[in-house]
């Protein structure tokens, strides 16, 4: 059997994080809490969690800091936890490559379901990987997406990108011309409702953009009022 899958709990406020921890371990995960960004940094190492929740408002290094390095070198799921419900705060999370962000005061019972619905995401992900190289690829003109490796090659050069921008515009790219409102992109990429905010599909697809450029073969649409499509022209 399986071993228990561990979740690395980073908050400075003890209350919540054993708050945290109490509602985790009933629903049978291995959990370890620090207080502090240096000390989650040094855990991360040792502990090798398969997700971590990670608080932004943290002495010495700051939440925002401990997800860089740890997305500088590996993928392993973060969701951030904040009092800070700007745009900006969570667009910079986002952005960061953190795989979801919540709000504090939070409910319970949606923090362990969005922790289920990230591991349960990154586990299929993982799990459709086909000997086949060629099943999780689209090419087209100057533009090849892999999800075997996570890659996109753009005009000749790979561009470093968050694995759910590659997500967004693999699953895009690979069903050409068809519309999908953001509320279907939340579910298909995310895995979840993610609590009403589609301004995250906005977030992702402005990315997009600003690392890709309309081709004269394609190009990443806005549908006015319905959703995104990615677009395949004849030249």
């Amino acid at each position: 059997m399986a071993g228990k899958q561990k979740i690395l709990i980073v908050d400075d406020d003890e209350n919540i994080a054993e708050l945290i921890e109490l509602y985790l371990t009933k629903e049978c995960f291995d959990t370890r809490i620090v207080n502090d960004g240096e000390s989650a940094l040094s855990v991360y190492e040792t502990y090798e969690p398969n997700l971590i929740l990670l608080d932004l408002m943290l002495p010495g290094i700051d939440g925002y800091q401990v997800c860089r390095e740890i997305r500088s070198k590996n993928s392993t799921p973060i969701i951030m936890l904040s009092a800070k419900g700007e745009v900006f705060d969570k667009v910079l999370g986002l952005e960061l490559g953190a795989d979801d962000y919540m709000e504090k005061p939070f409910d319970s019972k949606e923090l362990v379901a969005r922790v289920k619905a990230v591991l349960r995401r990154c586990s299929a992900v993982k799990s459709s990987e086909a000997p086949a190289s060629d099943a999780k690829v689209v090419e087209y003109p100057d533009l090849v997406i892999s999800l075997n490796d996570y890659s996109v090659l753009y005009n000749g050069k790979y561009l470093d990108m968050p694995p759910k921008e590659i997500e967004l515009l693999f699953f895009l790219a690979s069903q050409p011309n068809q519309v999908f409102t953001r509320e279907q992109l939340l579910d298909h990429i995310w895995g979840y409702e993610y609590a009403g905010d589609t301004r995250t599909v906005d977030v992702h697809i402005k990315r997009l953009r600003e690392k890709i450029n309309d081709h004269e073969a394609w190009r990443l649409h806005t549908v006015w009022g319905v959703g995104y499509k990615f677009e395949a022209r004849s030249v």
